[in-house]
């Protein structure tokens, strides 16, 4: 298999999904899942962050997360920090990879962490040197990369700013988040236009929200463009409290049957990840926005 046809899903749908869910989920439930997703072929995947419990209840006890889950060789937990504080919190674990963020946008911003994005990175060049000092892998997440819910439409330059600043920074990996789910394919290619003559393919990630119906599509503008690091959400979890209409991260099952088709390599089972996603949306009692995940859950009823 040659690293050109293989494809890297980091699951996010642990923290960035379940962030935002209503539904009370335990840590211990949050590591079982965590584990279900890595024995079904998952190699990164966000378990949790490092916030005050005030703002994300949903994330509290992250730490006994971290205690409980299991990660064979070559799997990496992720989990984000918004200041030196959450750091110290992610480094008393065994967390593999660090994550940051801010956005392309500056209302967004102070609507999200209430800062402007200068001060957003001031705030993490700490937290990047010590992450990397401590062997960590830094990634950070620039949020609004196409549309704004304050702003509008957000110039591909901007991002590319916000891109440099970072990468001066240190980190190691950029993900650029459609937050509001506004992308079209059009827009990914400008926006790649402006971002990768400064940053390899290979540090980039997209990471799509599915508001409009077009993260698949967005994501296969992402692939004739190489890049290879998407970021997914079993079943479709997730949202963005601060844009209203928002929906989910596009969904793994969703993605991994375009890969499929097309024929990429994850690594990932797509009919046990479909059954995860099941099995979490019954513990939250919500629908299964996954296309991909309520078709299989179909086929299966209909072979019984």
């Amino acid at each position: 298999m040659s690293a050109d046809n293989h494809v890297t899903l980091v699951e996010v749908g642990l923290r960035d999904g379940l962030q935002n869910e209503k539904t009370p989920v335990s840590a211990e439930q949050r590591a079982q899942w965590f584990n279900a997703l890595v024995h079904a072929g998952h190699t990164r995947l966000e378990a949790g962050s490092f916030v005050s419990p005030k703002w994300v209840p949903q994330m509290a006890h992250t730490d006994t997360v971290m205690a409980q889950i299991s990660r064979p060789p070559g799997v990496l937990a992720e989990v984000l920090v918004p200041n030196e504080r959450g750091l110290d919190g992610a480094l008393a674990t065994d967390a593999d990879v660090i994550s940051v963020f801010t956005a392309a946008s500056e209302s967004f911003n102070q609507q999200n962490i209430n800062c402007s994005i200068a001060d957003s990175i001031e705030r993490f060049r700490p937290v990047v040197a010590r992450a990397r000092d401590a062997g960590r892998r830094v990634r950070a997440y620039i949020s609004c990369v196409v549309g704004c819910p304050y702003e509008g439409a957000i110039p591909p330059t901007q991002v590319a700013r916000v891109t440099e600043q970072l990468l001066a920074l240190g980190v190691d990996e950029l993900s650029l988040g459609d937050t509001i789910g506004v992308a079209r394919p059009r827009e990914i290619h400008a926006l790649l236009d402006a971002v990768l003559p400064l940053v390899g393919g290979s540090q980039l990630a997209l990471h799509c929200h599915d508001t409009y119906g077009q993260a698949i599509a967005n994501i296969h503008a992402g692939l004739a463009r190489g890049i290879r690091v998407f970021d997914t959400a079993v079943a479709g979890l997730g949202g963005c409290p601060y844009a209203r209409g928002a929906t989910g991260n596009v969904a793994t099952e969703d993605v991994l049957y375009l890969l499929q088709g097309e024929g990429f390599e994850t690594g990932v089972d797509l009919p046990a990840i479909a059954r995860i996603g099941a099995d979490i949306c019954r513990h939250l009692e919500r629908e299964n926005p996954s296309r991909t995940g309520r078709a299989l859950a179909a086929m299966q009823k209909e072979m019984v």
